[in-house]
């Protein structure tokens, strides 16, 4: 009763937002599989930038399989022609494959066993690391999947917040987590406009980043090929 209660208010509250039902919500919160464990403003982010990739037959790559019940809401989600993969350190959480479901076993900072997975899943649409959360693992499973990524993909990592909890690597301001880490990602998308090419240079990222966006807890990194910016005028002159 009370998980419907909470289901209610969501989907009243989050319609009245945005103007649209959201179908992760909606499976999430009356879940007929296995365990999912989610914030609950995760699903509008997760709408907002996957919805274009339905009934497409997206190959989506999720680390952090958990209980396995996100593997599943993604395939509803994305339809009956999408490849979920999912990637976990516990090799019981191989049970949970199923058709259009694999599941690989490894750790996400191991940065072999990430270019095996890129051998193995050569084509990929979207990255979702909900996987260990510490500074080391969300740095690693960027750089070496991120690039991986097809040139329209999207790349989403969350609880972004554990760059704050000492427990995971993090604290504020500290060198090295992951959030300090993505506000360099900010400077290498405009470095375009670099004055000091010897030190600050146009690199692949630039080249391949169309947006950053961050989220309370979460960032979205969209690609798209990236030709250097230009710029003219039209019109009449007032003066």
């Amino acid at each position: 009763m009370l998980g419907k209660l909470i289901a209610g208010l969501w989907r009243s509250s989050s319609v009245a937002k945005s103007g649209a039902a959201n179908p992760l919500a909606d499976y999430f919160f009356a879940n007929p599989g296995r365990m999912i464990q989610k914030w609950h403003h995760y699903f509008d982010i997760y709408h907002r930038h996957f919805q274009s990739f339905r009934g497409k037959s997206p190959v989506v790559l999720e680390i952090g399989v958990f209980q396995g019940g996100s593997l599943q809401m993604w395939r509803d989600y994305f339809g009956p022609g999408a490849k979920i993969v999912g990637i976990d350190i516990d090799p019981r959480c191989k049970q949970f494959e199923e058709p259009g479901i694999e599941v690989l076993i490894g750790n996400q900072a191991d940065r072999e066993f990430l270019a095996e997975v890129r051998r193995r899943v050569p084509h990929v649409d979207i990255v979702i690391d909900d996987g260990g959360h510490r500074m080391e693992q969300q740095i690693a499973s960027f750089e070496e999947l991120y690039p991986h990524l097809q040139p329209e993909g999207v790349y989403l990592c969350e609880d972004t917040h554990s760059s704050y909890f000492q427990l995971y690597g993090g604290g504020h301001r500290k060198p090295g987590t992951f959030i300090e880490y993505s506000k360099g990602l900010v400077d290498r998308l405009q470095a375009w406009y670099s004055e000091q090419p010897e030190a600050f240079a146009v690199d692949a990222l630039t080249r391949s980043t169309y947006a950053l966006h961050f989220y309370d807890s979460v960032l979205v990194i969209e690609k798209r090929p990236i030709e250097p910016p230009s710029q003219s005028k039209t019109g009449r002159p007032s003066f």
